[in-house]
């Protein structure tokens, strides 16, 4: 599917076989959580405009690339299961401000239910912004779809927009697609789909919940 990446880095591969197991603990899902973030932003930044500067080695004067200082990078978490990218985010992308997405699912309707949404208005061009939304489990997609919808009204364009998720169901897949065609998606793994719970099959169970041992 276009624009969808799945990373199949050993490193990983290794850290979702423990998100996976029943047996793992809270530690060790948190920190295997933290290595697969590493791995999925450094693939999701590679885009990030670069511009040249000159600086000194201690050896000789010389030209360098580096993130274009003129842009804002935005990591916007949905809250709760996505703070655990927010550490990680900011050691790759310590120039990035985070934005907090609050909604949690209605398990009837499997639709969002919004509890908190305090996102400023933009200052500075919205073609120069660049936006992570962090959804660890993208099940159904509609509060992906939400989320995005806060920064497409904005005016940033959807191929400033890149979402990070550990698992993935197709159905939420589709939903987003449908919506966001040129939306880039970048995830552990494409499970095979949804129980009647809505929950990921096989998945690692409720992320927020393994995550914080709640």
């Amino acid at each position: 599917m276009e624009n969808l990446n799945i990373s199949n880095n050993p490193v990983l591969l290794q850290n979702l076989s423990i998100l996976r197991d029943e047996k793992s603990t809270c530690q060790q899902v948190r920190i295997a959580t933290r290595q697969i973030t590493r791995c999925l932003l450094f693939e999701a930044a590679r885009t990030l405009p670069l511009v040249e500067k000159q600086v000194k080695t201690p050896i000789a004067t010389t030209t360098v690339q580096v993130i274009n200082p003129d842009i804002k990078i935005i990591v916007a978490p949905i809250l709760r299961a996505g703070l655990v990218f927010i550490d990680e985010a900011l050691e790759i992308l310590p120039q990035a401000v985070i934005r907090h997405i609050g909604m949690y699912r209605d398990e009837e309707t499997l639709k969002p239910v919004w509890y908190y949404n305090k996102i400023p208005a933009l200052t500075e061009p919205a073609q120069n912004h660049y936006v992570y939304i962090t959804d660890p489990m993208l099940a159904t997609g509609n509060s992906l779809v939400e989320a995005i919808k806060i920064f497409t009204d904005m005016g940033i364009p959807v191929k400033n927009i890149r979402a990070i998720c550990l698992l993935a169901a197709p159905q939420g897949v589709e939903n987003v697609k449908k919506t966001f065609p040129g939306l880039e998606i970048f995830m552990a793994a494409l499970d095979e789909g949804l129980n009647d719970r809505g929950y990921i099959v096989p998945g690692m169970g409720d992320a927020g919940d393994r995550i914080f041992n709640t």
